[in-house]
C-alpha cells in the first residue's frame, strides 16, 4: 500500500481515498471486475488506463485476506475468486480502498506470478483453478522463466533464431515438448549426472566444433531453469578452452535437479557496425544492445507487440533488465549505425513479426498443456516479454531470441513510458493495449450464461451467430416463424411463432411474452440480427423492461420514407441532420408514381419501402420506366413467401429517390445511451446499374481521415435524430463532393461479410458489442484501432458465377478459406457469396483478389472485377 502511494505521488497523482468503513453494495452479476494481485508498481499504468475506460472495474488487491475463494457454482472442480476489500481506480487517476459487500466475484485476474516476487506465493495461491479467464499463473511462469524451455519453443515453433545451446537435463524430465530435433538446441538427457565424464566430454566437444558455432569465439556456461532467474551464476570461455568447458559443466550437473537444466551457449556478440560521421577518435568500446519487447494476447487471441526498450552495456557481461536506463528502439539503431531510416523500419517491423510469433507459439504450446500443468481450465499466458539480441549472420543483421520472461520486460517497458513522459513525449500503447486487454476478457467473461432472447433465426448468412453463441457461453433463446429451421438443435431453447405478418407486431409481441411466461423465461437482454424482425425485438424488449431503442425509434429506421422524414424536419445542429436526407416519395399506386413523378428529378431511385440486401432496387431513367418496375414488384413480390427475409411481412410499399451521386459507404456504430463508443467506415465498389447490386468492398477504407469522420458524424447524427440511441447499428451513406447523404439506417448490426471483416481487420466483434449494450454493459472497444491487414472483397452472383462455382470453383474456395488463405462468406441467392483477400497493404489485397477472380472464373467481361477494384484507390 505504501508502495501504491509513493508511485501515485510519483505521477503527481492524488493518495489513496480511504472509503473502507462505508461498504460499497449493490455489486451484481453485470458488474465488471478485473483484479490484479500483488505488487502495484508493474500494473500502475494498466489500473490507471482500465479506470478511465471503465471507472471502478479494475480492483488491486494487496493483500491475501483481501480475497477469498469459493467453490464454483458454473464450474465443477473450479473456484471463484470473491474481493472483500481492494483499492479501485477511477478517472483522472482516483483510486480508494473500498470493502465489498458482499463481495466482487471477478471477471478476471492477473498479477505477480514471478517467481521470486515476494508476493509470488500468496498471489499464485489466489489464481489456481479459478473459474474466470486468468492471465498467467506460477507454472506458466516457471515455464516463460526457463530459457531451455523456450528456445526449444522459439526455435522449433516460431523458427527463430537462438544462440546455439547445448543442454544436459536428467532423463526424467518430461516438460520439454516433443520435437526430435530443433535447430540450433542440442538436448542431452542423463539418467545419472554422475560419471558421466566421457559423454560430457564428447558432447561438448562436437558442440565447440560444430558449424553452428563456427561464427562465435566465445561460450557461457551456467545453470539454468525458474529457480536460477536472476542469479547471474556462469562462466565465460573461449571456445578453444574445451577442457575448461568440460570441468565447468561437470561441476554443475554433480547438483542438477530434474526441473533445471546446465546449458553451454554461445555468446553471440552485438552486430558491430560502422559509426556514422562525425567519427571520434577515442576507441569504441565493445558494446551490447538487448532488445526487450512486450506482447499481449489481444483481440481474437492474437498476439499483439505493446512496446519496445532497449538496454545498452558492456559486450563482456549480458546486459540484464534494471541494471541500466532503457532507451528507444530506432534511436539504439541510429546509435549502433543503422543509418537508413528504411532500414531501421525494416528492422521494427522484422521485430514485431518475431515478437508476435514468439507469442503464438508459446501460446500454441501451452494449449498442449493439462489443466493442472497450467494451473486452471481458464489460465493463458496474455502478457509476455521476449527478449532478443541484434546480432550479425554473414553479413546481413539478424534478431536472435534470448529467452522469454513473465514480468521483466513489462518492468522495463514501463519505466521506458514514465521516462518519456517526462520529457513530454505523447502517450504509448501500452497502457491502453494491455487494459483494453483485461477488460475485454472480463466482458467475455460476464455475458458467459447469460440468456438471450433472440428474435428471428435468418438465414445462412447469419450462421455465424450460432458459432458465436457457442464460444461466448451464451444461453440462446430463438423465437423464429420456421418450425424447422436448421437453428433449432442449435440453441437452448427454440420457440417456433409464426411472426411473418410484421404489420401485427403488436399482437406478435404478446404472444411472445405470453410463451416467456408460460415457460418461466426471465431473458438478460433481447434483441433482433434479422432486418425483418428488428421493431419485434424493441416490443418485446419494451414488454420485459430490457435494455434497446424505443419500438418508435425503430419503426422510423426501418422505414426508409418515415427516415428521411424524420430527418428533412431536424433543423438544429451544425449541420443539422436535415443535410444528410434524401428527397423521396412513398409509392403505393401508379397514382403516387405520377404525383412523385411530377416532383422528382430523374433519373431516380426505386426501391421497396421495407427492403433489404438490395432486392427489387433500381435506377429509373423516367416516369415510365418507374411505372414498368412498380407493377413488376407488386406483382412479383407480394409477401414474405415470394421472397423471404426482405421486409414484404411490411408490405410491398416502394418509394421513389432522389439519385445521389458519389462513392458508397458503409458505417457500422456500436451507440451506449447516446455515446459512441466505436465506428468502423467501409467502401463498396461500382454498384451494377440498374439493380444496384454491389460488386466489391475494402476494409478499412480508403478515405482520409477527416473524409471517414464526415461519415461516422453523420450516421451519428441521422441515429440519434431517429431515436436510436442504444444499439449496434449499420448506416448506409453516399458521400459527394458537399459531403455525406443517407441512403438508409439498419438499426441492427452490419450484414453480409461485416461483421467478420470488422473482427479479421481490427478484433471487435459487432455481435458481442451487440449483446453487452443490450444487457446494459457499455463495451470495450479499441479506442485507436489499428488495421492488422487490408481486406478487398468481390460479390459472386448465382446468376452470373453459378456456372463456374459449380464446376470446381466452390471446392477451391472452400478449401482455400479452410486454409487460411480467402475469407468466404455465405449471403443469399443474389448475391450468392463474398469472397475476400487480405494483404499488408490494399493494393497487395487487391491483386491477390483480382488473380484468384481470374483463376476460378469469376472475373468476366460481364463481370469485370479488375474494374470494380479500380476504385479503391
Amino acid at each position: 500500500y505504501e508502495r501504491l502511494q509513493s508511485a501515485l505521488c510519483q505521477e503527481g497523482l492524488p493518495p489513496t481515498l480511504d472509503c473502507s468503513a462505508e461498504p460499497r453494495t449493490g455489486y451484481g452479476p453485470l458488474d465488471l471486475t478485473v483484479c490484479i494481485l500483488g505488487s502495484p508498481t508493474a500494473f500502475l499504468p494498466v489500473l490507471l488506463e482500465g479506470g478511465t475506460r471503465c471507472p471502478g472495474a479494475m480492483v488491486l488487491c494487496l493483500s491475501p485476506t483481501w480475497a477469498s475463494r469459493v467453490p464454483s457454482e458454473t464450474s465443477p472442480g473450479s473456484w471463484s475468486l470473491l474481493l472483500s476489500r481492494g483499492v479501485s481506480f477511477k478517472v483522472g487517476g482516483h483510486s480508494a480502498l473500498e470493502t465489498f459487500v458482499p463481495p466482487r466475484r471477478a471477471n478476471y485476474v492477473t498479477g505477480t506470478f514471478s517467481p521470486g516476487d515476494s508476493e509470488g506465493g500468496w498471489v499464485g495461491e489466489l489464481a489456481r483453478d479459478l473459474d474466470c479467464p486468468t492471465g498467467g499463473s506460477v507454472p506458466l511462469a516457471h515455464r516463460l522463466e526457463d530459457p531451455l524451455l523456450a528456445r526449444w519453443v522459439l526455435a522449433a515453433r516460431a523458427n527463430l533464431p537462438v544462440p546455439p545451446t547445448l543442454a544436459f537435463v536428467l532423463g526424467a524430465r518430461g516438460d520439454l515438448p516433443a520435437e526430435p530435433e530443433v535447430p540450433r538446441v542440442r538436448l542431452v538427457r542423463l539418467e545419472d549426472p554422475r560419471g558421466q565424464q566421457s559423454l560430457v566430454q564428447e558432447e561438448v566437444g562436437a558442440f565447440l566444433g560444430g558449424t553452428a558455432m563456427e561464427p562465435y569465439s566465445q561460450v557461457v556456461v551456467r545453470p539454468a531453469g525458474w529457480r536460477w532467474r536472476g542469479a547471474g551464476t556462469r562462466s565465460t570461455h573461449r571456445k578453444e578452452q574445451g577442457a575448461a568447458v568440460v570441468q565447468a559443466v561437470g561441476a554443475w550437473l554433480q547438483g542438477l535437479t530434474e526441473e533445471d537444466s546446465v546449458l553451454l551457449e554461445a555468446m553471440v556478440p552485438t552486430a558491430r557496425l560502422p559509426v556514422p560521421p562525425p567519427r571520434s577518435p577515442a576507441p569504441r568500446l565493445p558494446m551490447a544492445l538487448r532488445i526487450c519487447t512486450l506482447v499481449c494476447r489481444s483481440w481474437g487471441d492474437r498476439p499483439q507487440l505493446c512496446q519496445v526498450a532497449c538496454t545498452v552495456g558492456r559486450a563482456e557481461s549480458p546486459v540484464r533488465h534494471g541494471a541500466a536506463l532503457p532507451q528507444g528502439l530506432d534511436s539504439s539503431l541510429q546509435q549502433w549505425g543503422v543509418v537508413a531510416p528504411s532500414q531501421r523500419q525494416a528492422l521494427a517491423t522484422r521485430l514485431q513479426e518475431a515478437t508476435e510469433a514468439a507469442m503464438a507459439a508459446l501460446l500454441a504450446a501451452e494449449a498442449e498443456l493439462s489443466p493442472q500443468q497450467r494451473g486452471g481450465t481458464r489460465v493463458h499466458t496474455d502478457i509476455l516479454g521476449v527478449d532478443f539480441l541484434l546480432a550479425c549472420v554473414d553479413d546481413a543483421l539478424e534478431l536472435v531470441a534470448l529467452a522469454t520472461n513473465s514480468q521483466r520486460c513489462l518492468e522495463t517497458c514501463v519505466l521506458a513510458e514514465g521516462m518519456g513522459r517526462a520529457v513530454g513525449e505523447p502517450p504509448g500503447d501500452l497502457p491502453r493495449l494491455l487494459a483494453e486487454a483485461t477488460l475485454h476478457r472480463a466482458q467475455r467473461h460476464l455475458v458467459e450464461g447469460k440468456d438471450i432472447l433472440l428474435i428471428g433465426a435468418g438465414g445462412v448468412s447469419k450462421s455465424f451467430v450460432w458459432e458465436a453463441a457457442r464460444d461466448y457461453g451464451l444461453r440462446i433463446h430463438l423465437v423464429e416463424s420456421d418450425p424447422q429451421h436448421f437453428a433449432a438443435g442449435l440453441v437452448h431453447t427454440f420457440l417456433p411463432y409464426d411472426s411473418r405478418e410484421h404489420r401485427r407486431d403488436e399482437e406478435h409481441a404478446e404472444r411472445v411474452l405470453e410463451m416467456l411466461r408460460s415457460r418461466g423465461l426471465r431473458p438478460h437482454a433481447c434483441l433482433s440480427y434479422w432486418d425483418d424482425c428488428v421493431v419485434l425485438a424493441a416490443l418485446v424488449c419494451q414488454g420485459l423492461g430490457l435494455r434497446g431503442c424505443s419500438p418508435a425509434a425503430v419503426r422510423v429506421a426501418k422505414q426508409k420514407s418515415r427516415t428521411h422524414e424524420r430527418l428533412q424536419r431536424c433543423r438544429r445542429g451544425r449541420p443539422p441532420p436535415a443535410a444528410f436526407a434524401v428527397p423521396c416519395r412513398r409509392l403505393q399506386s401508379h397514382g403516387d408514381v405520377e404525383r412523385a413523378a411530377g416532383a422528382m428529378p430523374f433519373p431516380a431511385v426505386a426501391k421497396l419501402e421495407f427492403g433489404a440486401g438490395a432486392v427489387g432496387v433500381r435506377l429509373v431513367e423516367d416516369a415510365g420506366q418507374c411505372h414498368e418496375h412498380a407493377a413488376r414488384l407488386w406483382r412479383d413480390l407480394r409477401d414474405d413467401s415470394d421472397h423471404p427475409g426482405i421486409g414484404l411481412g411490411w408490405g410491398n410499399a416502394m418509394l421513389l429517390m432522389e439519385y445521389v451521386p458519389g462513392t458508397e459507404h458503409d458505417v457500422d456504430l456500436v451507440v451506449f445511451e447516446g455515446r459512441l463508443l466505436g465506428a468502423w467506415v467501409s467502401d463498396n465498389g461500382p454498384t451494377r446499374v440498374p439493380a444496384f447490386l454491389e460488386t466489391a468492398a475494402c476494409l478499412p477504407s480508403c478515405l482520409p481521415a477527416d473524409r471517414q469522420a464526415q461519415l461516422v458524424r453523420a450516421a451519428l447524427q441521422c441515429c440519434r435524430a431517429c431515436g436510436l440511441s442504444h444499439g449496434v447499428f449499420n448506416v448506409e451513406l453516399k458521400l459527394g463532393p458537399a459531403g455525406p447523404r443517407l441512403l438508409e439506417i439498419n438499426p441492427r448490426m452490419g450484414g453480409f461479410y461485416l461483421r467478420d471483416w470488422i473482427r479479421a481487420v481490427y478484433g471487435a466483434d459487432l455481435l458481442l458489442a451487440a449483446v453487452l449494450v443490450a444487457l446494459g454493459v457499455p463495451p470495450v472497444l479499441p479506442a485507436r484501432p489499428a488495421p492488422r491487414a487490408h481486406l478487398a472483397g468481390v460479390m459472386c452472383l448465382g446468376s452470373e458465377h453459378g456456372a463456374a462455382l459449380r464446376a470446381g470453383g466452390m471446392e477451391a474456395l472452400r478449401d482455400l478459406h479452410a486454409r487460411g488463405l480467402v475469407r468466404l462468406n455465405r449471403l443469399f441467392e443474389e448475391p450468392l457469396l463474398s469472397v475476400a483477400c487480405d494483404g499488408a497493404t490494399r493494393a497487395e489485397a487487391c491483386v491477390r483478389l483480382l488473380g484468384l477472380c481470374q483463376a476460378l472464373g469469376i472475373d468476366s467481361p460481364r463481370y469485370p472485377v479488375e474494374h470494380f477494384l479500380s476504385h479503391f484507390k
